[in-house]
C-alpha cells in the first residue's frame, strides 16, 4: 500500500512530494485544500494534531501498524531513516544535515514567508518598515545559502533531505522578491 500524503500546494507539501519521487516510493496524495480551511476538518485533525499540512499516513510502517506523522522536518527523517536514502546512518554525518534542516525550519521557511504575508496584507496590519526588515532578512538567507554552496553541491557532504526541504522554499524566489540571478550557487542548486 502507497503512503498517503496529505498536502497543498505550498514549498511544505511539495519538499515532501520531491522526498517522496527522489526515494521512489510510491504514494497517493491527498489536497488539503487550506484556502478553504480544510486543515481543521475533524479527519485531517486526527493526522495532524496542529492542523497544518503536510502529514503523512505509512501504511506499512515496520512492525506493521500504520503510522501517522506530521511536521515537514520530521516526515523527511522518518523517510530517510524508514528507506536509507539521503539520509546519513552516521552520526557525525547527520550533523550538517540537521544543522541544515533546522536552519531551514526555523529560517527559510518563517521568513521568506512573513515577507510574502506582509507584502499581500501591509495596508492592514504590517508596516513598511516591518515589510523592509523581512524582506532585508529574506536576501540575508539567501546569502547564507549562497555562501554554503560555493564549494560544494549539496548542503551536507551529499544529497539529503536538507537539500529537499530548501528546494521547496528556493522554488518559491519569485515571492519573495529574490533574483536567483544574485545567488548563482542556490539557482544551480535548483535546476538539479
Amino acid at each position: 500500500m502507497p503512503i498517503q500524503l496529505y498536502a497543498f500546494d505550498t514549498p511544505n507539501g511539495r519538499k515532501i512530494s520531491v522526498a517522496l519521487e527522489e526515494m521512489e516510493l510510491p504514494y497517493d496524495i491527498h489536497i488539503v485544500d487550506i484556502g478553504k480551511g480544510r486543515q481543521r476538518e475533524p479527519e485531517f485533525t486526527a493526522i495532524s494534531p496542529n492542523q497544518k499540512i503536510p502529514a503523512i499516513v505509512d501504511p506499512r510502517r515496520s512492525g506493521g501498524k500504520p503510522v501517522s506523522i506530521f511536521e515537514s522536518g520530521a516526515i523527511l527523517i522518518y523517510l530517510g531513516e524508514k528507506t536509507g536514502k539521503f539520509w546519513p546512518r552516521d552520526l557525525a554525518r547527520q550533523i550538517p544535515v540537521l544543522e541544515w534542516m533546522f536552519f531551514q525550519q526555523a529560517n527559510f521557511g518563517p521568513i521568506p514567508g512573513r515577507s510574502i504575508t506582509s507584502s499581500r496584507s501591509r495596508t492592514r496590519r504590517t508596516s513598511a518598515t516591518a515589510l523592509r526588515a523581512y524582506m532585508k532578512e529574506t536576501r540575508r538567507l539567501y546569502d547564507v545559502m549562497n555562501k554554503r554552496l560555493a564549494d560544494r553541491e549539496f548542503f551536507a557532504d551529499e544529497l539529503s533531505i536538507t537539500d529537499f526541504a530548501m528546494l521547496g522554499w528556493a522554488w518559491r524566489h519569485p515571492r519573495h522578491k529574490v533574483d536567483l540571478a544574485d545567488y548563482p550557487n542556490v539557482s544551480a542548486g535548483t535546476r538539479r
